[in-house]
């Protein structure tokens, strides 16, 4: 069953592909830094009206929550990056590594440190690895 991105039960899937990875518990086993927010900036064209926040709460190789959050509500979050929602969409489907977009300014970092996060490719990366397999329904598909 597809979940429309972003939706609660988009949210709860990814939650469940995240702990069912057994390469991001091994990467991201020594994350004890905080909360990640992942924040999609509105669009009206694809019915976002307003920001929205994917709430990732990550320690030591375990997702213990995943939810939707206003932005407001995001950057009470250790980490904040900011995106629209085409880039967002890019990352699901694995066309852009979120550290590289955050090297290249498609991603920005608002709130916590870089050099932080840049300790973790291996774990970004296998965040994205289960990006895909959710089954993803996009509001502009």
């Amino acid at each position: 069953m597809s979940h429309v991105f972003p939706s609660p039960e988009w949210a709860a899937s990814y939650k469940d592909a995240i702990n069912a990875n057994a390469a991001y518990k091994l990467a991201g086993k020594d994350w004890t830094h905080g909360v990640i927010a992942l924040v999609i900036k509105a669009d009206e064209q694809v019915g976002l009206k307003d920001d929205t926040g994917l709430w990732l709460d990550l320690h030591q190789g375990v997702c213990r929550d995943c939810h939707l959050v206003t932005h407001e509500e995001a950057k009470q979050a250790a980490f904040v990056l900011f995106a629209d929602y085409a880039r967002w969409k890019q990352v699901i489907h694995a066309e852009l590594e979120p550290i590289k977009g955050m090297m290249q300014g498609k991603l920005k970092l608002t709130k916590g440190q870089l050099p932080v996060i840049v300790k973790y490719v291996a774990a970004a990366k296998e965040l994205v690895q289960s990006t895909c397999s959710v089954d993803t329904k996009f509001l502009d598909e």
